[in-house]
């Protein structure tokens, strides 16, 4: 392991510590966590989660209050008392903050954080006597005086160094002392919600005469705007990119979680691989079978296809909002998923890599049908919850097997299910294995450090067999005799979808799946880390036991998870925000992609936290890259009649500018070109843009235009690099926010060269070149507008609001954007028939409180314990069809939230 000096942090994504492995901690707290965990964990293994909660709490609570009484930031505000109070309260009873006998990691992070409260405000732990023990007490060892000493002494060079600056009027963009560099004991790596606003830095000399050198040369080296044609195919000679996204389950209305885990952050990619000139293909759809859509058909007493047909719609609506350019979004139930799916499998079967063994599995003779895990509730045999499912008790989350279940019923009918034998497929990993571990040597590096994780877990004791066959009625039939009453499982048949959807967009699709030299592929999927198991392990498995030339993914990146405020997202409480409902808050879909990306949980799990999005939207987006845009274009129209003045790239100000921006394009490029990480390349955008407004702030282009000639002239060149550096940060916002892009190249009246991001900053937009007009890109969003849409989405269903009316025309197969040139909208397989969003939501309200009734009744109580929301039930369902008469129940759906009983005699 080899350390990095603090003294030379010029930005927060330079590395703390390189692991011998190659890996770079880029946090001190992850690097002190990493340090201490495992003396942590071997002397206190009981305490581990304590200190873990303690962690969690400093980095999304303390840490944002201590940064706010930084004295290194030249300001300083009341200190929050809550934060203080609270761990005057945990050392009331005990010595450390981990109830230990010693110091533990927690109580080091904690302390960092505290002492920044202290610097400038020592009577601050006079009505905390328990607090100011516990501080003065570490404050003696001999570590912490000598971290005291260190901050000290960084405090005062930073005051000089700040001084000798002013005195100088240096041109060069300073660069504020890092928290990081004056606390470097933290423990845990930030969050993205507390992280700060990255803070620029200047470039060197050598990079400066670069730059310049560069900005001469123009675009020579640089990609060229190109405009797809579709079907888009694999081209020899060119960048091919394959990206594709899990496949959402289709009856799961997504959440924010499920949409930035996995089609945002593939949207995001594909249109910055459009925007290099690399020849794109992006596709998705929805998963289609399996139980979960079987049992949601049965409960509403309509066929499994009626709720695909529905949901799929669903998912399209929302993906087309949230501006999800795929290039195709089709489904698994087709006519082409199910022939690519059985002629996978008869490769696979005929290569001997299947074997057949019979499970013992729950059997109901009332329904004559074997049933999966979901079809089975019954008492956990953990927590004695009555109504714990097959696979999974909602009480106590364990994960259950049905046939551990007590007291088990059937879910359909609640007969008493028994157990009886029955003989399924199973795909021969074991035997695969050997081929599979060979595969992704070759492969594992260009994966997310989670990705290759989870898969080697999954390796490191040996694969075992594993099913691939169910007792179901709704999925893709196997073709082996003696299996005909039997579907394929899900996991085996979804991956093939990302196959059967591109053969749905062209017939030539195995060009993308099978390419012939000279023709190279690249593939990159995109899902949350639940998914990289099924895509790591099973998915290439089946393609090496089929051996048919298939590609399989070279670039698996996988995110950890989005949680909501405090908690989680759920659907069946109604915690956080689903589906169409983020349009209903009249926050624009580009705020959400922007905010979605800045919390991406890349190394660690994240959260949506309301007041952190009103926050990041009033300051990096208003304050600085609104502000620099508006500003700088504005400037161009009131001193120069709205055409760009000429630009003397040799000149002082302009050549420190060119230098550093070109530091962070170089480093925006790095970080997207394998999607190594998307949330990091956001900030460096956000930096270029903090460049362009020092640069205002320093060189005051409105005093200069007001001058001598001499000094106009020198004020124009400023305001000209400012335009420039305008086009160039709309290019690198388009992949995050294409309306705003395009908006921003609108009053730009850009030229066609701005329609690529380029390899080095260089004249867009030559002298005389007229732009449009200037207008703001983003407004405020105030803290009492948070707080209602906090109280909204937190489980008070009566609080919801169905929000504004969407067009659900369906859009052409493909809609231009003019920012980028590229598909943004989502083409559903059929037409919807809602015509809003209220409709979208009144079912989702129908369906949930179908489920109440459903489970009432099913527990046996008297009808005057459910009869009132019973009536609910049919008040919702007479609400919705009113607004949509195509939602009337089909023959055999009771209003009284039946199981479908009536729908067997078909």
């Amino acid at each position: 392991m080899t350390s990095m000096n603090t003294s030379t942090l010029g930005t927060k994504r330079q590395s703390l510590l390189l692991l011998d492995s190659g890996e770079q901690i880029f946090s001190p707290n992850s690097g002190a966590w990493l340090l201490m965990k495992e003396k942590s964990v071997k002397n206190h293994p009981e305490e581990e989660s304590v200190v873990e909660q303690w962690l969690e709490w400093e980095a999304i609570a303390m840490q944002p209050a201590a940064d706010a009484t930084n004295p290194l930031r030249n300001e300083k505000r009341p200190p929050n008392h809550d934060i203080i109070s609270k761990v005057e309260e945990a050392l009331k009873s005990f010595s450390f903050l981990a109830e230990t006998e010693e110091a533990t990691v927690a109580d080091v992070c904690v302390w960092s954080s505290l002492h920044f409260m202290l610097i400038d405000q020592d009577d601050l732990l006079s009505t905390y006597p328990n607090l100011k023990k516990w501080y003065d007490k570490l404050l003696t060892q001999e570590s912490f005086k000598a971290t005291v000493q260190k901050l000290n002494e960084l405090k005062v060079s930073c005051c000089v160094a700040q001084s000798d600056g002013m005195k100088a009027k240096s041109h060069a963009v300073k660069t504020k002392a890092p928290l990081a560099a004056a606390a470097p004991v933290k423990v845990l790596p930030k969050s993205p919600q507390e992280s700060e606003s990255p803070e620029p830095g200047s470039a060197s000399e050598d990079e400066i005469v670069l730059a310049v050198k560069n900005w001469k040369l123009g675009c020579q080296d640089g990609p060229k705007p190109k405009t797809p044609k579709h079907p888009v195919l694999p081209v020899a000679g060119e960048r091919n990119i394959l990206i594709t996204s899990a496949l959402p389950y289709v009856n799961n209305v997504p959440h924010l979680g499920n949409i930035i885990g996995c089609v945002l952050s593939a949207d995001v990619y594909a249109r910055y691989c459009r925007l290099r000139g690399y020849n794109t293909l992006y596709i998705c759809g929805t998963d289609e079978y399996g139980t979960a859509t079987e049992t949601k058909a049965l409960e509403e007493g309509v066929t499994p296809q009626e709720i695909c047909d529905r949901y799929h719609e669903l998912h399209a609506q929302v993906y087309k909002w949230f501006n999800i350019g795929f290039d195709h979004f089709g489904r698994t139930s087709t006519i082409q998923h199910a022939a690519i799916c059985q002629k996978l499998f008869s490769e696979v079967h005929k290569n001997g890599y299947t074997r057949s063994d019979s499970i013992e599995q729950q059997y109901c003779k009332h329904c004559k049908r074997f049933l999966a895990d979901r079809f089975v509730e019954g008492t956990c045999p953990w927590c004695a919850y009555v109504d714990a499912r097959g696979d999974q008790c909602d009480s106590c989350g364990r994960l259950v097997n049905a046939n551990e279940l007590k007291m088990p019923r059937c879910k359909l009918c609640s007969s008493t299910p028994s157990l009886k034998s029955s003989t399924h497929l199973f795909l021969d990993l074991p035997k695969i294995e050997p081929k599979l571990r060979e595969w992704m040597n070759t492969v594992a590096n260009g994966w997310s450090n989670n990705a290759q994780v989870i898969a080697r877990s999954w390796l490191k004791d040996g694969l075992k067999p594993r099913c691939i066959t169910r007792d179901l009625k709704w999925g893709i039939p196997v073709p082996v005799e003696g299996f005909e009453d039997k579907v394929f499982y899900v996991w085996f048949d979804a991956p093939i979808g990302y196959m059967s959807i591109l053969n749905c967009y062209t017939n030539e699709w195995e060009k993308w799946w099978k390419p012939e030299k000279p023709v190279v592929v690249k593939y990159f999927q995109f899902m949350a880390k639940d998914n990289v198991p099924f895509h790591s392990v099973m998915f290439p498995s089946c393609i090496l036991a089929a051996n048919p030339g298939l590609i399989a993914v070279d670039h698996l990146m996988a995110t950890e998870y989005l949680n909501y405020e405090e908690g989680k997202f759920s659907k069946s409480r109604g915690v956080g925000v689903f589906g169409p409902e983020a349009e209903s808050t009249g926050i624009p879909s580009d705020i959400w992609r922007f905010y979605l990306i800045w919390v991406r949980p890349e190394n660690q799990d994240s959260a949506f936290i309301w007041s952190d999005l009103a926050q990041r939207n009033n300051s990096e987006l208003l304050n600085n890259f609104g502000n620099f845009a508006l500003r700088a274009l504005t400037f161009v129209e009131k001193f120069f009649e709205s055409k760009v003045p000429e630009i003397n790239i040799d000149g002082e100000f302009e050549r420190a500018l060119v230098g550093a921006v070109n530091k962070e394009l170089k480093e925006y490029l790095s970080l997207m070109e394998n999607a190594r990480s998307l949330r990091d390349a956001l900030r460096c955008l956000l930096v270029i843009s903090r460049h362009g407004n020092l640069l205002m702030q320093s060189s005051q282009p409105w005093v200069l235009v007001k001058g001598s000639p001499e000094d106009r002239k020198k004020g124009g060149s400023v305001v000209g690099l400012c335009a420039n550096l305008t086009c160039l940060l709309s290019m690198l916002l388009s992949p995050y926010m294409p309306e705003t892009a395009r908006q921003l190249q609108q009053q730009l009246n850009a030229p066609q060269n701005a329609f690529v991001i380029p390899n080095h900053f260089y004249c867009l937009l030559p002298a005389g070149h007229k732009i449009g007009k200037p207008f703001p890109l983003f407004t405020k969003l105030e803290n009492a507008q948070m707080d209602e849409l906090r109280n909204r989405f937190s489980g008070n269903q009566k609080n919801r609001s169905p929000g504004p009316t969407v067009d659900t025309k369906s859009p052409s197969t493909v809609v231009k954007d003019g920012a980028d040139s590229q598909p943004v909208s989502v083409q559903p397989e059929k037409s919807p028939k809602a015509s809003n969003e209220e409709i979208l939501g009144l079912q989702a309200e129908v369906d949930k409180q179908g489920g109440v009734v459903r489970d009432l009744k099913a527990k046996g109580l008297p009808k005057s314990e459910w009869e009132h929301e019973l009536l609910k039930l049919l008040e919702l369902k007479a609400k919705l069809l009113s607004l949509d008469p195509t939602s009337a129940p089909s023959k055999g759906n009771s209003s009284s939230g039946k199981k479908g009983k009536s729908k067997k005699s078909k």
